[in-house]
């Protein structure tokens, strides 16, 4: 890709999850021409718009660009995947009407091998990912509640930031997204999953805690630290060097978040598919490949998984 990244671009986001709504709100409302693909709660969005909720103010979007297929929409110079990595099997279908030559394609997924599923359907080449530091929930269809607007970090798939990721991070701030772009997304998917593995994976282990809860139990407040530390370890033998402070602020941010429900609990509790092996699988996977013991993360995968077993096990009459 050679071209400039167009000033006002054609935006498709597949999603209208939390960070879906969330950063096409922003789009929106910065005058972008942005085309959402809606997979269920299309009529509401279409009818009242999206609706964000955030500390200092309220955002309401009243006309959405809404459709039910990527036929409809066609090839953009943007593509936003705001699905579940659990729903990846979709993007053979998803993505390529989406397509036009120059086309970057931002996922916004979480854990690690994300890139690659979206990459083997668009090409490498045109493949970023994002990493948002950011707590929000969708409450109702098109409607948003984020308790911590936070940051984003974006980087080129298995390559150094170009100046059209450059360009795209530029955007981003431009609409009201604090965004850096940095040269190694490996890298940054090792920091989030900083975050992620042990709040993610506690808060459904330990009954449906939200994050206050778990930062006010010590043992639970001690194990995501420990959680953590496995992760820096981890991370450290793939070069990626995550400093202490990085931790500490991690505690630092989530206590800023109150009663947050994590998106992996919310859909484990709404009987969704939960993306068990992008956050807990493959960090244990690629932790033992290159012999660093990850015990508490492996056992904290197994038990997850046992629990998402048992959700499809029939219940036992009284």
């Amino acid at each position: 890709m050679s071209t400039p990244f167009p000033a006002k671009p054609r935006i498709a986001i597949i999603g209208t999850g939390a960070l879906g709504c969330y950063y096409g709100a922003l789009l929106v409302k910065a005058g972008l021409d942005v085309h959402f693909l809606v997979r269920s709660g299309r009529a509401a969005v279409m009818a009242r718009g999206i609706r964000i909720k955030l500390p200092t103010e309220r955002i309401h979007v009243r006309k959405v660009q809404v459709y039910g297929s990527a036929a409809e929409i066609g090839p953009c110079d943007l593509v936003i995947v705001a699905i579940k990595a659990t729903a990846n099997a979709e993007l053979k279908n998803l993505l390529p009407p989406l397509l036009g030559p120059e086309t970057m394609v931002l996922t916004l997924q979480n854990g690690l091998g994300v890139e690659e599923p979206v990459a083997n359907i668009a090409g490498a080449h045109r493949v970023l990912g994002a990493i948002c530091y950011i707590g929000c929930t969708r409450t109702a269809p098109g409607v948003v509640h984020c308790s911590f607007p936070g940051l984003m970090t974006i980087g080129k798939f298995g390559k150094p930031a170009s100046e059209r990721t450059q360009a795209l991070a530029a955007l981003w701030r431009r609409v009201g997204v604090k965004c850096t772009a940095l040269d190694n997304l490996e890298a940054q998917r090792w920091h989030k999953l900083v975050w992620n593995v042990p709040f993610n994976g506690l808060a459904i282990i330990a009954g449906g805690l939200t994050t206050d809860l778990l930062l006010a139990d010590e043992g639970l407040r001690t194990l995501a630290r420990r959680l953590m530390e496995e992760i820096v370890e981890a991370a450290a033998k793939f070069g990626h060097d995550i400093p202490r402070s990085f931790v500490d602020l991690q505690f630092e941010r989530t206590a800023k978040m109150g009663a947050y429900r994590p998106s992996s609990l919310i859909d484990f509790e709404e009987g969704r598919e939960v993306e068990l092996e992008e956050i807990w699988g493959e960090p244990v996977r690629r932790a033992k490949a290159v012999g660093v013991s990850v015990a508490r993360l492996e056992m904290l995968y197994w038990l997850i998984k046992r629990m998402l077993a048992a959700r499809k096990l029939p219940k036992r009459k009284k």
